[in-house]
């Protein structure tokens, strides 16, 4: 496992389809059974994370197609949704559906592949949304690249994941599913560029932030990350300690680093 605790390899991304289709039928209600299955009781929490780190450096003009990939309720949309015509989103679990999203926008739910093959045409999606989704899929690489060949030559590709391990996902971890684990940052690096995709801008946040929620849930009304002085202040250190990503950190020391990325990605200059 050496080689995948040290980020030079992503885990599951070598599977067998059998191996990769077990992942799917674990990971399938996975995040359901981790979150109340009532979109009007259920609290999204990121909005001012997704809106300084990735949102913000979109165009603003209508998206006719939007794709969200593993969007559950589709909240994450909420900010940009006056912008949005057409939203399809790839989620596996039935108990994640929402029908109460904003109304001028049409939503079309659709189940994903095994294989990461998406039924759509090339160049289809004037924006692709994939936060916090790609950790919890084996096939990385297959699934980032099919994003790419649906999105628009000026469109645009948002990508937010962890980039540490998550611990040791042959553990069980209370607070996640049974297969999550992060991607690494230079596996990111490399599959960006290996895609033919270019960065507008990236972003590396959520320095010890899981250990500040921890500490600070019973003094605040809300998580740290919901503070928009935080968050800047998170981003400034962050992008101070980069050099000290360490993708599965074994002490406290090597969990002072970013944890986060998020990318604005695109396929041509004029995006």
């Amino acid at each position: 496992m050496q080689q995948y605790f040290s980020g030079n390899v992503l885990y599951g991304d070598d599977f067998t389809p059998q191996e990769i289709e077990d992942w799917y039928k674990d990971e399938k209600e996975g995040y359901a059974g981790l979150i109340k299955s009532d979109p009007r009781a259920y609290h999204y929490g990121y909005h001012q994370v997704n809106n300084l780190h990735l949102f913000k450096f979109l165009p603003k003009k209508k998206f006719l197609n939007v794709l969200g990939l593993g969007s559950a309720y589709g909240h994450e949309f909420l900010p940009v949704a006056p912008l949005i015509e057409n939203l399809y989103i790839l989620e596996p679990s039935d108990a994640l559906v929402n029908e109460d999203l904003p109304k001028n926008i049409h939503v079309i739910y659709k189940k994903p592949s095994t294989g990461g093959e998406m039924d759509f045409p090339d160049d289809f999606f004037d924006l692709v949304v994939c936060f916090d989704t790609l950790h919890h899929i084996p096939n990385v690489s297959q699934v980032f690249s099919e994003m790419a060949r649906c999105l628009n030559p000026t469109g645009h590709l948002l990508v937010k994941e962890p980039v540490t391990s998550m611990g040791d996902w042959r553990l069980e971890r209370p607070g996640l599913t049974k297969r999550e684990r992060g991607i690494p940052y230079f596996y990111f690096e490399r599959l960006i560029q290996k895609t033919g995709l270019i960065t507008l801008h990236r972003s590396l946040f959520f320095t010890m932030t899981s250990f500040l929620t921890r500490k600070l849930q019973k003094m605040l009304p809300k998580a740290i990350y919901e503070y928009h002085a935080y968050l800047l202040a998170d981003k400034f250190l962050s992008r101070l300690l980069e050099w000290h990503i360490c993708y599965h950190p074994r002490n406290w020391w090597q969990r002072i680093a970013p944890s986060q990325v998020g990318y604005v990605l695109t396929k041509s200059s004029d995006g």
